[in-house]
């Protein structure tokens, strides 16, 4: 590939990077909350029993609105195209980042979590968007997995840096910290970013590699909106949808709880956590760009687009299965425990990068955005649904009786099966991922 970028040129690879960056942000801002946790307990006055009842109720507040948003942000992106969609998505979530420090409750930190959640919502389409609109489709999903690997580098930044600032100057610095990222981001947006048809900095070259083997070029001011009716009577956007409301609560549990887990599994303070939490992450960065990898090198070896992306699914489902052990093994050490979720982490990253990209594997450009909203919505549903029915009243449950390391092996089992009942599920309404006309 280094052979082909010197002489096609690699700005495309820029534009990944400033992707990159606001995906970083976007989980800087989102997961801070985990580690504040024991902050806002003690500020907030819970119990034991209310820490777990408003915690929860914090994070279904989030997902509630993330879920809502994701009913506009993918239309809104579409309608106003990358630039500008994405610039007004991150700008508006930075802004409720730094709103959270004006919390002087639960019931104000909620407010301040429904505006993050709402305006959150347009970091994916805007980012699969951009990625369709830049990338041809054999390395869209090594670009997808570069980018969603900033999901992982911010969940690391968080405990490196949120504990320190919390203890040393106030938990509502650590917000505010988190929150003014996104502005540095923007600068760099509108100096960088624009279509690649209007993009003076690209090569001729490397334009016509981007569009080599798309059918549906689309000009900038092409900015036609797709209804969700219609793209819903679509078994392809259903099996996006379903894929995302299977999996992606996982990620939410290991985004929003794995703090806890360590702290009352392990005994551990909030700055013993620290490294625990930020090796997981570590190797889910690394899971998250070979994800990409793999099914870029299988085309490369002439293998269908649909064949490489569900074998690689397929492989990345069953990487996950070894967390259901990882409470044993976290009894003979806990930093086995750490690898097993570790690899989890890693699996889901890899199968996050190839469920996005089978979104502009199987939709032109102008819907790409709106599919990417639909299945984000179903995925922050799936995580409202495991976190009310699941987490809040199981966790409670086992916190009065005190085993909640019960509740985390159930939790635990939960995850390691979710992706070979997606999988199943995907490859039967889409076993060729057909691209559709719209």
């Amino acid at each position: 590939m280094n052979q082909t970028n010197a002489a096609i040129g690699k700005y495309r690879w820029t534009i990944c990077s400033l992707v990159f960056f606001a995906t970083t942000v976007n989980y800087l801002d989102r997961n801070v909350i985990s580690y504040l946790r024991p902050f806002l307990a003690e500020a907030f006055h819970w119990t034991p029993e209310q820490e777990v009842i408003d915690y929860s109720n914090i994070e279904i507040a989030f997902k509630i609105a993330y879920a809502l948003g994701m009913l506009v942000a993918g239309g809104i992106i579409d309608k106003l195209g990358t630039k500008l969609g994405y610039a007004l998505a991150t700008g508006l979530w930075s802004l409720a980042a730094v709103g959270h420090a004006l919390a002087t409750g639960t019931g104000g930190f909620i407010i301040a979590r429904v505006f993050l959640g709402i305006t959150e919502a347009g970091n994916f389409p805007a980012a699969i968007k951009a990625t369709a609109e830049w990338f041809p489709q054999k390395e869209r999903a090594l670009a997808t997995g570069i980018f969603n690997s900033g999901s992982n580098i911010g969940a690391i930044i968080v405990p490196l840096s949120v504990p320190f600032i919390a203890e040393n100057y106030g938990w509502q610095w650590a917000l505010i910290a988190t929150g003014v990222i996104g502005f540095i981001w923007l600068i760099l947006w509108f100096v960088f970013y624009e279509v690649p048809q209007k993009q003076k900095r690209l090569s001729q070259a490397e334009l016509e590699y981007i569009n080599a083997d798309k059918v549906d070029v689309i000009e900038a001011e092409d900015t036609e909106k797709v209804s969700w009716l219609k793209l819903l009577s679509f078994r392809q956007t259903w099996a996006f949808a379903i894929g995302k409301l299977l999996t992606d609560p996982v990620w939410w549990f290991y985004l929003f709880w794995l703090p806890d887990f360590l702290m009352k599994q392990y005994k551990l303070s909030t700055t013993e956590i620290i490294w625990p939490c930020a090796l997981v992450y570590v190797i889910g960065s690394v899971g998250s760009i070979f994800g990409g990898w793999l099914p870029l090198k299988l085309i490369e070896k002439n293998w269908p687009a649909y064949k490489a992306r569900k074998t690689s699914m397929l492989l990345y489902a069953f990487a996950v299965l070894p967390v259901l052990f990882s409470q044993y093994l976290g009894t003979i050490n806990m930093w086995w425990a750490i690898l097993v979720i570790g690899l989890a982490v890693s699996a889901h990253q890899a199968w996050s990068a190839n469920i996005f990209t089978t979104v502009s594997d199987m939709f032109p450009k102008k819907a790409t955005a709106s599919v990417t909203g639909i299945g984000g919505m179903f995925g922050a549903v799936g995580g409202i649904l495991l976190t009310a029915v699941v987490q809040k009243n199981m966790f409670v449950y086992f916190t009065k009786i005190g085993k909640i390391e019960t509740g985390y092996f159930i939790m635990f089992c939960i995850c390691g099966g979710a992706y070979l009942l997606a999988w199943l599920i995907m490859h039967i309404l889409v076993p060729k991922m057909k691209k559709v006309e719209v």
